[in-house]
């Protein structure tokens, strides 16, 4: 009882149970029911059933009417747990079956990318399913059930035999076990399949308190904008001259945009065996920079050598914005070279001369193609890389684009979680990294083929250890907000799960990862400048989102099919969309859905355009410089 004259807490108010509210779901006799109609049927003696009600009481930073949400539906949730008697790094437990009812889920079909599965079993479920939403007409309703975090574990859903519902709580370290889990999935019932997703993520956001849902953050400035991405327009060949050219093409047409995502291409990187103190030279084509590291922090060569005032005088540096697109055409060649030997190799060719010249005769012809390009952007400077004065590099740059275009708002540069494609270079910073060998989980390894997974693991990542994860992102987002950098693009998130063996697990190492990130966002970019990318894992939003407000729901966007199907120009775009509206259901409960850039020219340019104009997210093109 509070003292006279002290009102009584919040919290406890809002945790004082509700008796009169009838619970949805019973676990009796080897059946879970709701509202008295089975759903899963042959569920083993090991597995639990809680309600939602207690854990929702414990210490929570959720706003008051949050809280007051969540309990007032608390009776129509619970959490299944499971034991068993054996501890391991990796658990899999049936939670039981069904079989002929409708559902719709999202799994990961790469390590990065989810999208949408139908089916009427628990057999039908594929592996790394992240929610599985049950129709269940007897009581015209909805259940969805989702695999979370407990403790140091993540979960996911997979297909069992005979219709049983399996899941899978890994620690992604040998070395962290467990055998008892009271909270591994979460199930909740409505009558609506849209208010499902806000009332059970709501459940959830109190339970955990790891994550924030987007209703408690501020999305970043560039939401309602319109902007311009660099990938498709260069790819790894981004340099000052084209990206202000490119900007100026688009004033010319008309529009202006309001911000500029400079993707990967400016960082400084090289790739191991290379001269550690030089950039690594002519990359083109994603896959070919993704086993190169960080080995500085700030802009790479063709970046620091930009001139202050160089773009704004009546002369400024030659672009020719056909040579982005013949450097293009030649990597693919070569790619296709490269793809042609290996194939050979893999059919047991001996010969493989006339494989090897033709590969580097494209090699040479493509040092040919760029030529002295770089010297173009330097306007005859010296180009040193000791130059620090402000009107040299990234922020001469950034200032004179926001002289010359005066709509800029935002200048966003792109970086991957662990630095670039493969971490940060040992021994090349101030920063304590390593390379460690990266290990695929077994449920990743029944996902789709991924160049970007094989690179990686190729190659490792050079971890820096995550007692220095504050100082890392703040090193390098510090230095970026001082050039006038307004946020970032943080892609490749969920390689994490690669190299948690010896830092105690995935689920540790990620948080400890995401606190540095969360910490620099908020000291560097206003709290809201980042846009997640390749994140598309329930890790991810249970663990990395309190602080982060934007991310991708789908996978990239194709303009064609890179395994050469000619109908791939078509069929990849609604591809695109199912992804994209599916993952917004759960995703738009925690982050403001993006959904990625597209090209104006494109054959189904209309298609996209109308599906950004209802997404709620940013608009952004791709556009090649001299088509805009």
């Amino acid at each position: 009882m509070p003292p006279p004259n002290d009102h009584a807490s919040p919290l406890l108010s809002i945790c004082k149970q509700d008796d009169s509210s009838d619970k949805y779901f019973d676990l009796s006799n080897g059946k879970l029911s709701v509202k008295g109609f089975p759903l899963l049927s042959e569920v083993p003696s090991n597995v639990t059933f809680a309600p939602l009600f207690p854990s929702i009481c414990e210490t929570s930073d959720a706003p008051p009417a949050l809280l007051q949400r969540v309990q007032a539906l608390s009776h129509r949730g619970g959490f299944l747990g499971f034991h068993k008697e054996a501890p391991s790094d990796r658990l899999m437990n049936s939670l039981g079956k069904f079989t002929g009812r409708e559902f719709v889920s999202i799994f990961r079909f790469k390590t990065w990318w989810s999208t949408m599965w139908v089916g009427n079993s628990g057999s039908d479920l594929q592996m790394e399913t992240q929610w599985v939403l049950l129709n269940v007409p007897e009581i015209r309703s909805y259940v969805i059930i989702i695999p979370v975090i407990d403790g140091s574990f993540r979960s996911a859903l997979h297909p069992g035999t005979d219709g049983h519902v399996m899941i899978c709580a890994e620690s992604g370290s040998t070395k962290v076990t467990a055998s008892s889990f009271d909270a591994i999935a979460y199930v909740h019932v409505s009558e609506n399949p849209y208010n499902i997703m806000k009332e059970a993520y709501s459940a959830l956001r109190v339970h955990l308190n790891t994550f924030k849902l987007l209703e408690e953050k501020a999305a970043p400035s560039l939401v309602d904008k319109f902007g311009w991405c660099t990938w498709d327009a260069f790819y790894l060949t981004v340099e000052p001259a084209g990206v202000c050219h490119g900007l100026n093409d688009f004033v010319e047409g008309g529009v202006s945009p309001r911000f500029i995502i400079i993707d990967d291409g400016w960082q400084s990187i090289n790739i191991d065996g290379e001269n550690p103190c030089e950039d690594a030279k002519n990359l083109v084509l994603g896959g070919t920079q993704m086993t190169a590291r960080l080995y500085r922090l700030d802009e790479c060569e063709k970046f620091r050598k930009y001139r202050g005032g160089s773009m704004l005088g009546p002369h400024p540096p030659s672009f020719d914005p056909s040579k982005p697109k013949m450097l293009i055409s030649k990597a693919i060649e070569l790619e296709h070279a490269v793809k042609d030997r290996d194939k050979a190799i893999e059919y047991g060719v001996a010969d493989l001369d006339a494989f090897e010249s033709k590969i580097q005769k494209l090699k040479q012809e493509l040092d040919d193609t760029f030529g002295g390009e770089e010297k173009s952007v330097s306007t005859g400077s010296s180009g040193s890389c000791s130059c620090k004065a402000d009107r040299y590099g990234m922020k001469a740059f950034t200032g004179d684009l926001r002289t010359k275009f005066k709509c800029l708002d935002d200048i966003y540069v792109w970086h991957a979680l662990c630095g670039a494609w493969g971490g940060v270079r040992p021994g090349a910073t101030h920063l304590n990294s390593k390379i460690v060998p990266c290990k695929l989980s077994d449920g990743l390894d029944g996902t789709m083929d991924d160049l970007a997974v094989v690179k990686i693991i190729e190659g490792g990542v050079g971890l820096v250890h995550p007692d220095q994860a504050g100082d890392f992102y703040d090193s390098m987002h510090s230095y970026l907000a001082d050039v006038g950098v307004t946020g970032v693009k943080v892609d490749v998130i969920h390689s994490l799960e690669y190299v948690s063996e010896e830092y105690g697990g995935r689920v540790e190492l990620a948080k400890t990862y995401y606190r540095g990130l969360s910490d620099s966002l908020s000291k560097n970019f206003k709290g809201s400048g980042l846009i997640s990318s390749m994140q598309q894992c329930n890790d991810f939003f249970f663990l990395g989102t309190k602080q982060i407000s934007m991310g991708r729901v789908g996978d990239d966007f194709w303009f064609q099919d890179p395994n050469g199907d000619p109908m791939g120009v078509y069929w990849l775009q609604g591809v695109h969309m199912i992804h994209c509206a599916y993952n917004s259901l759960w995703i738009g409960q925690i982050i403001q859905p993006d959904w990625d850039m597209f090209q104006s020219d494109h054959l189904c340019a209309k298609f996209h355009a109308g599906s950004r104009a209802i997404c709620g997210g940013p608009v952004y093109v791709s556009d090649s410089v001299g088509w805009s």
